[in-house]
């Protein structure tokens, strides 16, 4: 049985890795996209980067699936961390976006790398809390001795929502509404993570995986529903509602972790915008100086979002033996999550 509230004793993570998508596609390109339905709507340009913070996303060629995102992370990490493949209990997929309804990402992204017939795979779907799902289910895995590695992947790509967005806001029929609720899928950014999650006893890697918890508010739902070429958010309702259960969320971990914002030196947050990040600091009352931010450049990726902010302050050698991080999101539906690694 897997429970919200989960630690874990015998877990540690051997490697995590990201890809970043090649294509740059900035916040004014859009606006020029949008230059006479804006005026037409008296709206101002810039609200990408004035509101949200985002002054660029990024974007794959054209043809790249979201299994081939993934794949491409899971490559590095398996090379980088040294696990042999074949040792790979289970492969979860946790991206928002799918190659296919059926066949699973996951499946796909196995037979790419070639894992083993006896590895377990499958996607897990939970919005942008995707990822932090998917370890917990490998860390509950490995500390019932299920399984010694786990390998965790997401591949994000936005190219068709923007471009579907775009087009549909081009329409001499869009109105204010619509560009409101649809303002959200401009700041969606496209890359690829993965990342091995071990037993500690089949490991050399100091990097504890320490589990946490989960809290719902699914009344909130209909807030953000998303398709392969349109989301409509309700964006004041949804972040209002998410900041209520991640102050709640965050609380319980507190206790639950025995935790101050002394003792942590890294918040790992989910990547959303300017505001989202600026109020959830404010209002959990988190040193912003510990919260690196990649949204300016990136976008939000969705699940993908929480490794490769990690991914990209373990390169920027930003990440000491020993530092407390805790990662943290929240999800459309709504759910929160907050875990806790000791790396």
């Amino acid at each position: 049985m897997i429970n919200a509230d989960q630690r874990y004793s015998n877990v540690a993570i051997s490697g995590l890795e990201h890809v970043d998508a090649p294509i740059v596609l900035t916040s004014d390109e859009i606006d020029a996209q949008l230059t006479e339905t804006l005026d037409r709507l008296h709206t101002p340009p810039g609200l990408l980067e004035s509101l949200a913070g985002i002054t660029e996303r990024r974007l794959w060629e054209e043809g790249v699936q979201p299994s081939d995102a993934a794949a491409m992370a899971a490559e590095k990490v398996i090379e980088s961390s040294g696990v042999n493949p074949d040792d790979i209990g289970i492969i979860i997929n946790t991206s928002v976006c799918r190659d296919y309804i059926e066949p699973s990402t996951a499946s796909i992204v196995h037979g790419k790398l070639g894992l083993s017939r006896t590895c377990l795979n499958f996607d897990l779907g939970n919005a942008c809390l995707g990822f932090l799902n998917g370890m917990a289910v490998v860390g509950a895995m490995i500390e019932r001795g299920e399984i010694t590695h786990g390998l965790v992947v997401d591949g994000e790509g936005s190219r068709f929502a923007i471009e579907q967005t775009i087009a549909r806001l081009q329409q001499p029929t869009a109105t204010a509404e619509m560009y409101r609720e649809q303002f959200a899928t401009l700041t969606l950014g496209s890359g690829g993570a993965a990342m091995i999650v071990s037993a500690g006893h089949a490991t050399d890697s100091p990097h504890r995986f320490l589990g946490g918890l989960s809290r719902a508010a699914t009344e909130h739902y209909g807030l953000c529903v998303g398709q392969p070429d349109e989301m409509r958010t309700d964006t004041r309702r949804l972040l209002m509602a998410g900041l209520d259960v991640a102050k709640e969320t965050w609380q319980e971990a507190y206790t639950s972790f025995d935790l101050k914002d002394e003792d942590v030196d890294l918040y790992v947050i989910h990547q959303i915008s300017q505001v989202h990040t600026q109020m959830v600091g404010d209002l959990l009352g988190l040193d912003h100086d510990k919260v690196p931010r990649i949204f300016p450049k990136f976008g939000n990726t969705g699940p993908a979002s929480i490794p490769m902010v990690l991914s990209n302050q373990l390169e920027a050698n930003a990440v000491n033996p020993g530092d407390r991080v805790i990662l943290m999101g929240m999800g459309s539906g709504i759910n929160a999550s907050a875990y806790e690694i000791i790396w």
